[in-house]
């Protein structure tokens, strides 16, 4: 099955999108506080390097995704007053 834009999306498909999003933001959260412990526990044993950066580019990857997704879908969810 092909990814259909969120402005293509019926009402029902739109809500359920919503409901995986929700899930999804807090599967996020859970790996966000992941590499943010391996952020810390790097710095605490003073070995600030590459090796940090990998973790803090992925977290910044998976906070600006979320964010993006997320505002598309509550400005159509809004428009079609589903909320």
């Amino acid at each position: 099955m092909t990814e259909r834009k969120l402005s293509e999306l019926t009402d029902k498909e739109l809500l359920q999108e919503a409901k995986k999003m929700k899930s999804n933001s807090i599967m996020n959260a859970v790996l966000i506080g992941f590499l943010a412990g391996i952020i810390i526990y790097s710095v605490v044993k003073n070995t600030l390097g590459f090796l940090t950066l990998i973790p803090l580019f992925l977290a910044y990857k998976l906070v600006n995704k979320s964010n993006h997704n997320k505002q598309e879908l509550e400005n159509l969810l809004k428009e079609r007053n589903l909320k």
